[in-house]
């Protein structure tokens, strides 16, 4: 079986995140990256299925050099192989999508992994847009799969409950949280993904459709106000949550 795993270079959600001069970017200055929290489902699932089925699992991430800290986390998981599709330039997600879908299109794999989201831009669309570019099914916020006898089936989160799917490989996957329980890297791992090599490839240029205009940080909590410590206060309270908060 052969399994392409994307993952996205994001700045850790512990992370401090300041807003640069230009106001259209963030202030890398001490921040840590790491690989997307969901894209950890994607990569253990592509690892389970290739212990139980054998192949091979390739890791891709399209950015800059700085992507490459990304793809030896992945590396000392347990994949195989890691490409960075290199490109410094600013990508939006159709950018980003077509960059994948050619390179996978060359590739031809069985199982095109993604996490649900990535948790810089949260725009949950770069993995149905690769789909869409292929032509292939696509499942997402996936938290049960099994492939049996060349297809895919799958549990998916809606609202208010899941739902059951079935689909034929190939096919694209969105890992969503409970889909597993993501590996530590062990330090054979680790140590071994220090040497292992990692292919750069040049993705395809696309034009971008989403301009970024300006980026700020939302508006700082008003101070807390206490209006009482008994029962007498809910008047107060109701009167304040009408006129001031406006929520009911």
């Amino acid at each position: 079986m052969k399994i392409i795993v994307c993952v996205s270079h994001v700045p850790d959600s512990a992370a401090k995140i300041n807003i640069s001069r230009d106001g259209k970017s963030i202030d890398k200055t001490s921040v840590t990256f790491v690989i997307s929290p969901y894209d950890e489902f994607a990569i253990e699932e592509s690892l389970r299925l290739k212990e139980k089925n054998g192949g091979e699992v390739t890791a891709v991430s399209v950015g800059g050099e700085n992507h490459k800290e990304t793809l030896r986390k992945a590396l000392a998981m347990g994949v195989d192989k890691a490409v960075l599709l290199k490109d410094d330039s600013q990508r939006d997600s159709i950018a980003v999508a077509r960059a994948i879908a050619d390179y996978t299109k060359e590739a031809s794999p069985d199982l095109i992994f993604f996490g649900k989201q990535s948790i810089d831009t949260d725009n949950a669309a770069v993995g149905s847009m690769v789909a869409e570019m292929l032509g292939l099914p696509s499942v997402s916020v996936v938290v049960k799969l099994e492939i049996k006898d060349g297809r895919v089936m799958a549990e998916r989160e809606i609202e208010g409950g899941h739902e059951k799917v079935e689909a034929r490989l190939p096919c694209v996957i969105a890992a969503q949280k409970g889909l597993n329980e993501p590996r530590y890297p062990s330090l054979k791992g680790i140590m071994g993904a220090k040497n292992k090599p990692i292919e750069e490839r040049v993705p395809t240029s696309s034009p971008l459709r989403v301009q970024l205009l300006v980026m700020r940080k939302p508006p700082a909590k008003n101070a807390g106000k206490i209006v009482g410590t008994d029962v007498s206060a809910v008047p107060n309270l109701v009167k304040l949550l009408h006129e001031e908060a406006k929520v009911i």
